[in-house]
């Protein structure tokens, strides 16, 4: 969607192209390497047992195939967005703008996960809190923290996730250095191959924890040479994940063998205090709790202004579009999506919502796969000499294959739950296309590209992605 300015052009056209390789690739890491990694180590040898690392490397070849398209899309459409941005491209603003709704679903379940993790994290510090009602007082008190320092302003929000990379980082990387020396060889070895159903329902919890690429490339517009920058940094930055992650389950699996299983809210502080005692124990929970805390303020900064476009738009009730008279923040909307993540939080459990994130997700790299082929298939192109796909279209198909694959493992209820989402959003697209009634940018209609047209950066089918992202 294009957006008005006081300069002329397009927004596109005013951002300055500072994020190169290096940047972009410290990024991915910082996104993809979340909370997740402190619980999932458990998931994986609960599914897989010893061989749980074959889990980690088809979810890697997984994200190298899709990631391959996401460069290929990414170096032909350089606009703010990312997916989003590709997909509406390639197919035009409702499929963009569905594609904007599955992202806000996917967030939404992936910071309910984190919170639920968060409190499992807090029960393992505090034996007290170690039980429902404690969980649910501390998912809520979280929510209603940030929601405030969030309502009081954009610069207390921030403040908040400035702060937590290297605490979310070191204790990994102290844990990983000391578990080397005191792992026992024997328990990381592989009775048997594990059998595809097995890998399957293990890889569609753990591919959770190699989301985030997605998140890195809505900047695009603001990507240096992106034709290049964009595949040197999403393939540097899944090779450094997946090794850092393969340390880590094999540390956690040669410190408690089979017993990995039976810590489930804490494995990795189970494991570091055979090597480090209370010590190490407490400085890997210390971590967690910080890493999860940082993505959950991280995402109350961003994620309810969505809702507040939303609201501005039409799409959803205006009342999410107040901007609060004296701090000047969608408090409305603030309010309302902590609430909502709160109670998803509250009442599903890590597992189950880290799937229905993973649902959502997989269904959005599905729409950018194809986006990358169509996009191919008529050359668009953008800034520079674009990412060419090695292989033409078998990479993209082998991509949709493998995530077909995945989907297959999911049950009838998570497809439900993503199916009556969309619906009820195609609905409120088709009334507010049709009804010409909307507020704020509603009179400013996205423009479809036309097919053989190229693409430049700022073009008219420029999106800014507030409306859907």
């Amino acid at each position: 969607m294009r957006a008005d300015t006081t300069l002329g052009g397009s927004a596109d056209d005013q951002l300055i192209r500072a994020i190169g390789a290096g940047t972009l690739t410290a990024n991915i890491i910082n996104i993809t390497i979340g909370a997740g990694i402190f619980v999932l180590p458990a998931v994986a040898a609960e599914g897989l047992g010893a061989a749980a690392p074959v889990a980690y490397v088809v979810c890697a070849a997984l994200m190298a195939l899709i990631v391959a398209c996401f460069a290929a899309a990414g170096s032909r459409v350089s606009l703010t967005g990312g997916l989003y941005a590709y997909i509406e491209v390639a197919f035009g603003p409702f499929v963009g703008f569905l594609a904007g709704v599955l992202y806000w679903l996917m967030a939404s379940f992936a910071v309910a996960s984190v919170a639920s993790a968060f409190a499992g994290s807090i029960g393992a510090l505090a034996s007290p809190a170690d039980n429902p009602i404690a969980r649910g007082l501390i998912i809520a008190a979280l929510f209603g923290v940030l929601a405030a320092l969030n309502v009081r302003g954009v610069r207390s929000g921030s403040r908040v996730v400035q702060a937590v990379t290297v605490a979310k980082l070191l204790p990994l990387v102290v844990f990983v250095a000391a578990g080397l020396w005191f792992m026992d060889w024997g328990a990381v070895r592989w009775p048997a191959l594990p059998g595809v159903g097995a890998i399957g329902k293990t890889a569609i919890v753990l591919i959770y924890a190699f989301a985030g690429v997605e998140v890195a490339l809505v900047p695009s517009g603001e990507i240096r040479d992106p034709s290049r920058t964009v595949p040197r940094a999403v393939f540097t930055a899944l090779a450094l994940t997946t090794t850092f992650y393969l340390l880590i389950q094999g540390v956690a699996q040669g410190l408690l063998g089979a017993s990995l299983v039976t810590y489930a809210s804490a494995p990795l502080a189970e494991a570091a205090s055979r090597v480090l005692g209370d010590a190490g124990r407490l400085m890997v929970l210390g971590g967690a709790v910080v890493s999860m805390f940082g993505y959950v303020s991280g995402d109350m900064l961003g994620s309810p202004r969505s809702l507040f476009a939303l609201g501005r738009d039409g799409v959803l009730p205006p009342v999410l579009a107040r901007v609060h008279p004296v701090y000047r923040t969608p408090h409305v909307a603030i309010v309302v999506y902590g609430c909502l993540v709160a109670v998803l939080a509250i009442s599903s459990s890590f597992r189950q919502l880290a799937i229905l994130a993973n649902v959502a997700a997989l269904t959005l790299y599905l729409a950018c796969v194809g986006a990358a082929f169509e996009l191919q298939r008529r050359d668009v192109r953008g800034d520079g000499e674009p990412f060419s796909v090695p292989g033409g279209p078998a990479i993209p198909m082998l991509a949709a294959a493998v995530i077909l694959w995945l989907l297959s493992n999911a049950t009838r209820k998570e497809f439900s739950i993503e199916g009556l989402v969309l619906a009820v959003a195609a609905v409120f697209y088709f009334i507010r296309m049709t009804g010409g009634q909307t507020r704020g940018r509603s009179q400013r209609q996205p423009e479809r590209l036309d097919a053989d047209a190229p693409i430049a950066s700022g073009s008219a089918a420029a999106a800014d992605g507030s409306t859907a992202s």
